[in-house]
């Protein structure tokens, strides 16, 4: 019994009788108000406790063996798409001219209505030639021979379209000027340069280029390189007369996650307010690892951009030519997001935290109030209250 006696005597919790408690009507507020928030601060945490948790680190990039992939999609409504490129390169010197084999092209009006189905040009592609080793056809009638003004690469060459002797001097990495070909003189209003401005172009789809500093551009005219310069042919248009008006839908370097800044362009309207305006976007980007809690693991990229414009008229002085140029650059630094479940001790611990806090405070409160209520009675009572 001492023991028993002794070991009462610890309780930290002393009891008191039913007969000596009083309960309130202030203290009953206390205690609704007290489990409601107590019910809501629980259910909180438990949802924070089901929801994973999210680390950020930071290192040196030492990734090899992957591709960036490029996602685009532009909308240049005032150019039509047989009058405007694609082209990109890396600081490698890797060059790729018409990339339409990975870019699908959809015609436009000038109300933004699709014209008709996208499509998928190859880059492949190009104006089929007679070679001196193959067997001429037998034919009863031999079609006049167009000159190529020098650009033929052998005596049975012909070119009998416009499009035949730019094709040709392209080949030799010659400039051609359509105004001196008897072929483009004669050729159809309603050609390629008829529609230049009566339509627009949808340009979209991915490309996975080298994982190095790169840009890529659309601009109007047809690309090619002349003495290892890469150059646009408009004729027989002036740079001026192109409006490069574009929207950026989509641009995006990799996959899509649930969160950081991966699209920070989507959805970006730009007006050109005169013609012949270069747009250029130097972008940061910043690779990304997302360790998610099941599944493979994303590489990804994060960027930011600085947007510069200018106009690139004879009048202007400034070099360069119309266009949307996007140049890319890729930080040493990879930033790994990791998701991580939280343990069910520290539930544990924030449930107890919560709904003791809640109770002392609302204790410590409800003794205020009872106190000070009867204070102010008992002075009542005594004739003693002002």
């Amino acid at each position: 019994m001492r023991f028993l006696d002794s070991l009462r005597r610890l309780d930290a919790y002393p009891k008191i009788d039913n007969e000596f408690s009083i309960r309130t009507v202030s203290g009953a507020a206390l205690t609704l108000i007290s489990t409601i928030v107590i019910v809501i601060l629980v259910i909180g945490e438990i949802n924070a406790y089901l929801s994973p948790n999210i680390s950020e680190e930071l290192f040196v990039d030492t990734t090899r063996g992957h591709k960036l992939k490029i996602n685009l999609d532009f909308t240049i409504p005032r150019i039509s798409c047989d009058y405007v490129s694609l082209d990109a390169q890396d600081s490698t010197g890797e060059q790729h001219l018409h990339i339409e084999h990975n870019i699908y092209k959809r015609r436009l009006d000038l109300e933004g209505n699709q014209i008709e189905e996208p499509k998928k040009e190859d880059i492949q592609a190009s104006t089929k030639r007679i070679s001196s080793t193959e067997a001429p056809a037998t034919t009863t009638l031999k079609p006049a021979c167009g000159s190529c003004y020098g650009a033929e690469r052998n005596a049975s060459q012909c070119c009998n379209t416009c499009q035949d002797v730019i094709d040709a001097y392209r080949e030799r990495k010659w400039n051609p000027n359509v105004e001196d070909f008897e072929q483009c003189k004669n050729s159809k209003g309603g050609s390629v340069e008829g529609k230049a401005f009566s339509e627009g172009c949808h340009i979209y789809g991915t490309m996975e280029v080298n994982r190095v500093e790169g840009r890529f551009h659309i601009a109007p005219g047809k690309s090619f390189s002349i003495n290892h310069i890469h150059v646009h042919d408009v004729q027989p248009y002036s740079s001026a007369r192109f409006n490069t008006t574009h929207k950026i839908n989509t641009l995006s370097f990799g996959e899509q996650f649930g969160f950081g800044t991966t699209r920070p362009l989507d959805d970006l309207m730009v007006e050109a307010t005169e013609g012949a305006m270069m747009f250029q976007y130097y972008i940061k980007i910043v690779p990304t690892m997302f360790v998610p809690l099941d599944g493979p693991t994303l590489y990804t990229n994060q960027f930011s951009v600085t947007k510069h414009q200018k106009s690139v008229t004879a009048m202007s002085g400034e070099t360069g030519m119309p266009g949307i140029f996007v140049n890319y650059e890729l930080s040493p630094l990879m930033v790994k997001y990791t998701e991580k479940r939280n343990s069910i001790g520290h539930l544990a611990t924030n449930v107890c935290a919560i709904i003791g806090g809640i109770f002392t405070v609302a204790g410590i409160i409800d003794s205020l109030l009872f106190t000070s209520i009867h204070v102010i009675k008992r002075k009542i009572e005594l004739g003693k209250a002002s």
